[in-house]
């Protein structure tokens, strides 16, 4: 009978080929312990955890791009708006400019035309004085006055002579008689005396009639105004007459 070779109180070596046996046996057995705990769906969802971890995240791009867009719009809309109401000012500021333009120019013109108005006015005023003036005067009815009323018709046609050209000649002729008659001079000889107070022939009167006086021969005013005519004409004034013309 073989010796036991076991000694009470030691345990029997293990070798290399029984140690691998054993860890062997008690790695099968704790994968079937995992395997038969957690569900194949747990392994399942951990692996996709795992594939999402590790995914790029690309969801959040397009939204930014259209965040950004949306704000480039709104401020180009904002620019345009700004703009628009720019453009406008400037344009309500033209067409204010230009009333007030157009406002200056027809307050001158009225100005002006006022002013022309007044001025005509003033000017019809001074012609309506001047011919009342000339209506109201008056002459006496003597040799100053006849003479004085001569005097203004010649200035109206220029005709020149003077009062005292005039008197000395009148005085002269007919000693200041408008009705007196030359009845022995060539003139009487002839059948045409001299008439008036500056002793003028009817032929003479006639042709040096002048206009707005009378066509009588003995009126004083047309008589001397003629006579003066003629003088003018023959000797360029009255006052250069000295004798019997």
């Amino acid at each position: 009978m073989p010796k036991n070779i076991i000694t009470p109180g030691h345990s029997p070596k293990l070798t290399k080929v029984h140690k691998l046996s054993i860890a062997g046996i008690a790695t099968l057995g704790a994968a079937a312990l995992a395997f038969s705990v957690a569900p194949s769906s747990a392994q399942s969802t951990t692996t996709n955890d795992a594939a999402v971890s590790q995914a790029p995240v690309a969801f959040g791009q397009q939204p930014i791009k259209d965040v950004k867009a949306s704000i480039t719009d709104q401020m180009a809309g904002a620019s345009l708006k700004a703009q628009s109401i720019a453009a406008k000012k400037a344009a309500d500021a033209a067409v204010t400019k230009k009333n007030a333009e157009l406002a200056r120019k027809t307050a001158a013109a009225k100005a002006a035309k006022d002013a022309r108005t007044k001025e005509q006015a003033a000017s019809r005023s001074v012609q309506r004085i001047q011919v009342e003036t000339v209506a109201a005067k008056t002459y006496t009815n003597n040799l100053d006055g006849w003479i004085h009323e001569s005097l203004d018709i010649m200035k109206k046609h220029k005709i020149p002579g003077s009062y005292h050209g005039l008197y000395r000649n009148i005085m002269r002729e007919s000693s200041g008689n408008p009705q007196a008659i030359n009845g022995w001079d060539i003139n009487a000889i002839n059948g045409i005396p001299s008439k008036g107070l500056l002793q003028v022939i009817p032929p003479t009167f006639k042709a040096y009639h002048v206009a707005g006086t009378s066509w009588n021969i003995y009126d004083p005013v047309a008589n001397i105004t003629a006579a003066c005519n003629y003088a003018a004409d023959k000797y360029g004034s009255m006052d250069n007459v000295n004798s019997a013309y």
